[in-house]
Order: structure tokens, then C-alpha cells, then sequence
């Protein structure tokens, strides 16, 4: 999609899956969150590249290999009346991250991203931030980002998620 110096930031292919699982497990351990780190390769194959792909990822490589990762899937605002993106995790890898010679690779995934959904006829992007993490809420917001203060994040998972779904 773009090249900063000697970075590529392309759309994420099938034989990516080894190097997108250990970006994100990367983003699980930073978080203290290996334990609840599940998904596999064959999850992400699966998932991602089969025949109903449940997202996209972009990837941004250098000479040895991918280095940074924007995992997304697309979301729809009732409200708006309007399809957009939803980005579900951003990576770099501590080597690659800061004002470098080739600029902010997480700002460049973004914008790779918002490139692609534009095209595309998508009017917005959403995301969530950990609480703590208040180096990624100053990175979003510089990218004119806002929090969505009149939101809260709910999940519906493990034994709640399946005894509602078994009518328990």
C-alpha cells in the first residue's frame, strides 16, 4: 500500500498468520494478559483467510520480516447510518516504535487503514484503548481521535455467554 524508506505496508496474506499470532500474543504479554491469550495460528487461518474472513490486518514489513500489525473488521453505526471499521489491535515492535527516521509506523497502519475504508465508502473508524494505557489515548487523539464518553464497553463471554445462548 506504501512505502516509508525501507518499510512496506501491505495487506496481510495467509502466510502472515506465525507473524500476526506473535504480534498479538506480544500485545498480551505488554498488557499482563498471556493467560487469557487462546487464539492459535489455526484460529487466525480460520478466521481470517478462509472462505468468510472475520477481519483484515495490515502489516508493515522490513528487510527481515513483519514488524508491526493493524488487525480490524467492519463495524456498522445504526446511528450514523454508515459502515466504518472497528480496529481490534495495533502493534509495533518495540525496535520499530517512536519518531524514527521513517515516522510513526502505528500512525502509518492507521492511516493505511483509513485509506482502505474510505475507498471502500466507510465513514469512520472506533476503537477501544486499555484505561491505563494513557500513551495509546494520547497517540489516538493526536490522530484526531475522541473518547466516546457517553460509552462503556460490555462483554458477554465464557459461562454467561453460554448459558445465555442455551437459554439457562
Amino acid at each position: 500500500m506504501s512505502t516509508q524508506q525501507s518499510f512496506e505496508i501491505r495487506l496481510a496474506q495467509k502466510d502472515d498468520v506465525p507473524a500476526i499470532h506473535a504480534m498479538l500474543f506480544q500485545i498480551a504479554a505488554t498488557t499482563g494478559c498471556e493467560d487469557k491469550f487462546k487464539s492459535t495460528t489455526d484460529d487466525l487461518a480460520r478466521d481470517g483467510f478462509g472462505p468468510s474472513p472475520a477481519f483484515e490486518a495490515m502489516i508493515a514489513t522490513d528487510t527481515t520480516g513483519p514488524v508491526a500489525l493493524c488487525l480490524y473488521f467492519p463495524s456498522y453505526s445504526t446511528f450514523r447510518g454508515q459502515a466504518g471499521l472497528y480496529i481490534q489491535d495495533l502493534y509495533v515492535a518495540p525496535s520499530h516504535r517512536g519518531a524514527k527516521p521513517w515516522g510513526s509506523l502505528a500512525r502509518n497502519l492507521v492511516q493505511a487503514v483509513a485509506k482502505q475504508a474510505h475507498a471502500q465508502g466507510k465513514t469512520y473508524i472506533r476503537l477501544s484503548v486499555d484505561a491505563q494505557n494513557i500513551i495509546g489515548q494520547r497517540f489516538y487523539e493526536k490522530l484526531g481521535m475522541r473518547p466516546a464518553d457517553d460509552e462503556k464497553i460490555f462483554v458477554l463471554d465464557g459461562n454467561a455467554f453460554t448459558d445465555l445462548a442455551q437459554n439457562k
